[in-house]
């Protein structure tokens, strides 16, 4: 439709470009924010650096189990691996797709389970 084409060619003009690249850089701040808590907390991750995911290695822990423990002790929602396929097993991921204070606030929240 005429409508969905002007939005895409918006999009890709100087203003839209812009736009676009504060939305990236906003939401790979969250990503360094988040992936730096969790090496602080010890913990082995991937991404976070050019993809707003990150994933934490959980060491042969059950991701279901991971999950449900970080839920219940502080009020935090992860992705487990496992939903990912046999290979995510044993990994958490987190997504920095989030305003930036919620993502300060959970790892403030992760700090006092796992600190």
């Amino acid at each position: 439709s005429n409508i969905v084409q002007s939005g895409g060619l918006a999009c890709l003009d100087d203003e839209g470009l812009a736009e676009i690249s504060k939305l990236i850089e906003y939401y790979l701040e969250n990503a360094s924010i988040l992936r730096t808590t969790m090496e602080q907390l010890g913990f082995d991750v991937y991404g976070g650096t050019d993809a707003p995911y990150i994933f934490v290695d959980l060491k042969g822990k059950s991701s279901w189990d991971a999950f449900s423990d970080i839920m219940e002790k502080a009020q935090v929602i992860t992705i487990p691996g496992a939903g990912f396929g046999p290979g995510g097993e044993g990994f958490l991921r987190l997504s920095a797709f989030a305003p930036r204070e919620s993502c300060v606030e959970a790892c403030e929240r992760l700090k006092k389970i796992f600190g």
